[in-house]
């Protein structure tokens, strides 16, 4: 059976694997400086040359990037090439602000490729394999950059994009899907409309492994994803401004491998802009090692993770990132205590008649913040004893107050009430802003 794996880099000796780091960067950041008047000007601001760069602690000599500086250059002020150079455009959705806009090389689309060529291999998957991609295509770089990945590896692929939920059910089964990428939310509304049909997953499909990212979604609701449908659930990492999906979990499911080959990983403190010691949480920051027409320096991703960069059981010698925590953005401030989403679904994904869907709605009243948290019950719970509903109601406002340290309004809601979504679940409305 073919297989993407290339053993000469995933198990390059660490020593190696930083020496070739050293060189690349090296030429990454001689590269920016000669090709980008927005990277020039950073570095000469900041006091840094290409010739201060000589080894990979340097690194933190030179000045990071944000967002905002993409919506700034907008649309390519940040690239390095000219624009007959590029091969492809991906643009975000821009609902903050302006869109960013990322552009490929030929190479840049190969380098994606490969990575994800890697990953999928990693998790066990080859020529043999129908691979179903649900996430969207277009613009959004999630169903392209799958799609090119799977091809590599000598899958079958499936472009089922977005939507059209009870058609994608039956694709599955007549075409023998064996592996689904799509957010996680997207496919707990899919096992929801399967049951709905009198489809099992487990029974009724040859679907064995779920490639899911877009959002961040906690281990309670991995657990929750294979105990339902049987199969294997995999975390993916990857976003347009590194090119889009790039790198999973292996199927030891114990971090997502970047390859270090491709990417320098830091993890630094949000507030004071210090790299953390291997284990501690922080803001991940990359820097593309080989990417030409849209490189990045110190991008700060504002996502929080934790770095382990200890040899994986696998053999593999990259760094892994653990879980993406949330995101610096997508902190909610309540009453002065800092929340994020994926707390409040850590909690709920333990409680057996809970179900998966839920949504956080933040409001003032007077001078005081408020904070309601909505959620589905199962069909089960749902048709017990009002008193049996209250004790359930004050469980789960018990647990949250345990991990969130503050009180939150608790509504338990029929199932099939919070709106479902075809990519990225909204879990947070924040009156306050409106």
């Amino acid at each position: 059976m073919f297989r993407y794996w290339n053993p000469h880099i995933e198990r390059m000796p660490i020593e190696d694997l930083h020496k070739l780091q050293e060189d690349r960067l090296r030429s990454i950041v001689r590269f920016v400086y000669a090709h980008s008047s927005f990277y020039r000007q950073r570095f000469d601001e900041a006091g840094v040359s290409p010739d201060d760069i000589k080894e990979l602690s340097d690194v933190t000599k030179l000045p990071f990037t944000r967002k905002l500086d993409l919506r700034n250059t907008y649309p390519t002020g940040m690239f390095c090439l000219p624009e007959n150079w590029v091969v492809r455009y991906h643009v975000s959705s821009g609902t903050t602000g302006k869109p960013t806009v990322v552009g490929y090389t030929q190479g840049d689309i190969d380098m994606w490729t490969d990575s994800l060529a890697r990953a999928l291999t990693s998790i066990g998957l080859g020529r043999g394999d129908v691979i179903q991609v649900s996430y969207g295509y277009g613009l959004f770089t999630g169903g392209l950059g799958l799609h090119y990945g799977a091809e590599k590896i000598g899958a079958t692929v499936l472009p089922a994009g977005a939507g059209s939920t009870e058609r994608q059910i039956e694709l599955m089964q007549d075409l023998g899907s064996t592996a689904i990428a799509c957010t996680p939310s997207y496919f707990l509304y899919i096992n929801e409309v399967a049951q709905k049909m009198g489809v099992s997953i487990r029974d009724d499909t040859k679907l064995k492994a779920g490639i899911f990212g877009a959002e961040p979604w906690s281990d309670e609701t991995r657990k929750r994803i294979e105990d339902s449908t049987g199969i294997k659930a995999y975390d993916i990492y990857g976003t347009s401004e590194m090119s889009g999906p790039l790198c999973t979990e292996c199927n030891l499911q114990s971090g997502i491998h970047i390859w270090a080959d491709l990417f320098l990983v830091e993890v630094i403190d949000p507030d004071t802009e210090e790299q953390v010691e291997d284990g501690e949480q922080g803001e991940l920051v990359v820097t593309t090692l080989d990417k030409w027409a849209f490189p990045l320096i110190r991008y700060r991703m504002g996502d929080l993770t934790i770095l382990n960069r200890e040899q994986c059981e696998c053999g593999r010698t990259h760094p892994r990132i653990m879980r993406i925590l949330g995101r610096t953005d997508d902190m909610i401030i309540v009453r002065g205590i800092n929340v994020f989403p994926s707390q409040v679904e850590s909690v709920l994904m333990r409680i057996p008649e809970i179900g998966e869907n839920y949504q956080i709605i933040v409001d003032r009243k007077g001078p005081l913040d408020v904070m309601t948290i909505n959620v589905e019950v199962t069909e089960a719970a749902f048709s017990d004893k009002i008193a049996d509903l209250m004790l359930l109601r004050k469980e789960v406002s018990n647990r949250l107050k345990n991990v969130l340290n503050l009180t939150a309004e608790v509504e338990l809601v029929e199932p099939g009430t919070i709106p479902r979504s075809m990519g990225k679940a909204k879990r947070v409305i924040d009156k306050r802003k409106v």
